[in-house]
Order: structure tokens, then sequence, then C-alpha cells
């Protein structure tokens, strides 16, 4: 006997409904898995263009002694805003760590960009942890794990002050009783309670004691190259040696002044 046409009707209807959810459940689990490709791409995937530091191959213009830095600020403690000391543009990468019990942690400004990758996609998804200026957290030394800030930079670069202030130190940089540089005390302007120790720099030979200086305008030095003398962990995170600018800040008390 042959169905009716009523009962073909309704097969026919039965299966456009079964056929129907079957197209459903393809497009949900594709948008899902959609998700879970955006969510472990955006993990994953590297911290993109910054504007501190890009760490491009150099061009022809950049074998060129580049120009004073454009006032940037990478750091903060209080009053006090940290200006990049070497041209934005030749900052290989920017890192913190510990410098001791006595020194003074600094709040980075921009974003970490070791995070972790629950950090990386919570940011990703809900927002913060944003800026133009990344810089890692490259753990070790005892103290505010903030308390160094290092600027890197290639050798020979031009240093520059972060900040207003008058020059209250100058003595050489001695590490495994061998002089590397010098060391600078600068009392910043704007925070008169601390003292700026810049290291891993040759002092400029016009430099001394009582010094007035600008940030980002009047240059204290070069970097020095201590590759060679110990282990540098921003390296890790750069394309060359990875030589850096070294800032701590300490309590006015607390630094030997000379």
């Amino acid at each position: 006997m042959q169905p009716s046409p009523a009962y073909r009707r309704q097969s026919r209807r039965a299966a456009a409904r079964r056929a129907r959810h079957a197209r459903r459940r393809a497009l949900l689990a594709a948008v899902g898995v959609g998700i879970l490709v955006i969510l472990a791409v955006a993990a994953f995937r590297p911290t993109g263009h910054r504007a501190v530091g890009d760490a491009s191959p150099a061009s022809a213009t950049r074998l060129l002694p580049p120009p004073p830095p454009t006032g940037v600020t990478i750091a903060v403690y209080g009053r006090l805003h940290v200006a990049s000391p070497v041209n934005e543009h030749v900052v290989t990468a920017i890192g913190y760590h510990g410098a001791g019990d006595d020194a003074i942690a600094f709040d980075p400004v921009g974003r970490q960009a070791n995070a972790g990758v629950a950090t990386r996609v919570f940011h990703r998804i809900f927002g913060g942890g944003s800026g133009g200026v990344a810089y890692y957290q490259l753990g070790g030394g005892q103290g505010p794990s903030t308390g160094a800030l290092d600027v890197g930079a290639p050798s020979g670069t031009d240093v520059y002050a972060p900040a207003d202030g008058t020059v209250v130190g100058l003595r050489d940089y001695v590490l495994n009783g061998r002089k590397y540089g010098s060391e600078i005390d600068i009392q910043p302007a704007d925070e008169p309670s601390v003292v700026m120790s810049i290291s891993h720099i040759q002092a400029d030979p016009a430099l001394t004691v009582g010094s007035q200086i600008s940030a980002s305008t009047s240059r204290i030095g070069s970097v020095v190259d201590l590759s060679g003398a110990e282990h540098l962990a921003l390296a890790r995170y750069t394309r060359d040696a990875g030589n850096y600018v070294e800032i701590v800040l300490h309590s006015a008390g607390t630094v030997p002044l000379r």
C-alpha cells in the first residue's frame, strides 16, 4: 500500500526540521571552535608593536647617532615621571628586577609583555593592561620586583637625563674589582626626598656634582658594554648583547653622595 499524500507531506516536513536542526548544531559548533581559536591566538601571538623599543633591525638612518629622546614617560614614582634616557626608537627592551631591600619600587607605565597566558587572555577580552610601552619582568635580585628599571640600548648610545634635577653624586661603577663606567646620583626636582642612581653608563666629562640637568635634554653619558662582564638578563628579549641603562631609586638619606 502506498503512503497517503498527507503522510508523505508530514514526512517531508519532519525531514526538513531535522535538516534545519542539524545545520543549526553545525553552525553553533563552528562558532564555538572559532571562539577557541581566537582566544588561543590572542594568548600566544606576539605582543605586537610598541611605541618604545621596536627592536627592529637597524636601517641606514639608524646607524647615525640618534637624537635626544622625546620625553616619553616609562615609569613613575609619586610626582616623579621617569622619561626614557635614550631615544625611544633605539630602545631594545625595558625590564624590571629587584635591586636590594632599600630600593624604592617604580610604578611601570604600559603593559607587561611577558605576563602569564591567563592574564593576557583576560586583558584581551575585558580590557586593561594596555599602553604604548611594553616591559618585561626579569626576576632576580632582592627587594621590590620593580626596584631597578633597565632601559636597553646598544653600547655607545647617548644617554640623557630621565628627569629634571641636580647631580649630587658621581663615582666609578665597579664590578668584580673592575671599573665599568660611572654611577650618577641625581636628586629629582619633583621628588627631592629620593635620589635616582643611574649606572651602566660612561659619564659625560662635562658633568660634575652640582650640575643642573633637564629631562630629555641634558646629555649625561653613553651606554657602557657590560656583556663580557656579566650575564645580562635583558638579552633574552633583545636582538643584541642586552646592554642597558639601569635606574634605581633610594631614599635621599641612604645614598653615599660624592
